[in-house]
């Protein structure tokens, strides 16, 4: 089913049958649990020096029990989770990073397989960390609902910005980046995104004609660093606006960019390029479905006119452990393309800023 639940500083929404679904939805009993499933927090970065419950709640009927979520500012996420005199305790260590805008963080637990994970990743970096947790015990629905619908009865950080819930164990990694109606050039013409399949070629680097090993795709809440941007024509090239995540980065070139960066172009991400005009937060649901392209090398691809990049993927056929909580998860990692270096260079967000006030003037 996937995302049941979601909740920020302005309130919450959930429904046990999954969103979408138009039918009454009961509110579960007290003794429905939850048997597996994912916690996702993103947040931004502790500033204090004192730990940060991100999320906390607890409960005592039908029997006792606590749910705890906190991030140390010395580097690290703590879970606590409690039930009776039963406590499950893991803590993911991390090196802090200032340049970090915002944390994701992730807890999937499976109880009748007796399997927990803790995620932390940095929205728009590739890399994850991820440690087992202690076998964890079954979430009861109602604390879960009670948690995202009601700020009395929970404590959420201010510095989180959304929180959410599914009831299936979500991937973590690689993420795709263009909305399924996002048109790609390919040697035949322009073709949904969402349309293309392994085996198809696209338009890639110089015009070059380039396989598709695979097309992923990944439904996620349309919130924090997932929520949709709207690049719109003409800026970038394009012919029509296009709806891309955050993290998407495209190609920029010109003269500019030869001089501030000495390169021919760079990539920057969507969510920099934001600015009210060229680029805006799109309008959307709560949930969006986003699809990426795998090709043998990371290359440039022709997105409604603009130029864009293809997934990548970096060295991660060189980590079974992280392609088997992917999206990658169940291809054969043999098979699967190295990505050693972006294309072109990757700007961070002042530097993105630096190009624009230069175009700007």
């Amino acid at each position: 089913m996937g995302w049941i639940a979601l909740t920020g500083r302005d309130g919450g929404q959930f429904a046990a049958g999954g969103f979408g679904v138009t039918a009454p939805q009961p509110q579960p009993d007290p003794t429905t649990l939850l048997p597996r499933g994912t916690l996702m927090i993103e947040t931004r970065p502790a500033i204090g020096q004192r730990p940060q419950v991100l999320l906390s709640f607890g409960r005592t009927h039908p029997w006792h029990g606590s749910f705890s979520l906190q991030l140390l500012p010395s580097g690290g996420v703590v879970l606590i989770e409690t039930q009776g005199r039963d406590v499950r305790h893991a803590t993911l260590a991390f090196r802090p990073d200032d340049r970090a805008d915002s944390l994701r963080i992730s807890y999937s637990w499976d109880a009748p397989a007796r399997w927990g994970r803790l995620s932390l990743e940095r929205p728009g970096i590739i890399g994850v960390r991820s440690i087992k947790v202690p076998p964890p015990h079954p979430m009861p629905l109602a604390d879960l609902r009670t948690a995202f619908t009601d700020p009395r009865q929970r404590h959420l950080d201010p510095e989180v910005i959304f929180a959410a819930l599914s009831d299936e164990v979500e991937p973590v990694g690689p993420m795709p980046g263009l909305l399924g109606t996002v048109p790609v050039r390919t040697p035949q013409g322009y073709v949904e995104a969402a349309r293309l399949r392994r085996g198809d070629c696209v338009r890639g680097t110089g015009g070059a004609v380039v396989p598709v090993l695979h097309r992923l795709e990944r439904r996620v809440p349309a919130a924090g660093s997932f929520r949709p941007v709207r690049l719109r024509a003409p800026y970038f090239g394009l012919r029509a606006d296009i709806v891309v995540a955050p993290h998407q980065r495209l190609v920029i070139g010109g003269s500019d960019v030869e001089y501030l960066f000495g390169c021919e172009a760079v990539l920057v991400a969507a969510c920099h390029l934001v600015n009210g005009s060229a680029a805006v937060y799109a309008e959307s649901g709560l949930l969006v479905r986003y699809h990426g392209l795998v090709l043998p090398e990371h290359e440039e691809i022709e997105a409604a006119g603009a130029r864009s990049e293809s997934l990548y993927l970096g060295r991660i056929r060189r980590q079974p452990e992280i392609v088997a909580m992917s999206l990658l998860a169940g291809l054969n990692r043999a098979r699967l393309p190295e990505h050693p270096r972006p294309l072109w260079p990757v700007l961070k967000s002042y530097e993105a800023i630096t190009l624009a006030a230069a175009r700007a003037a």
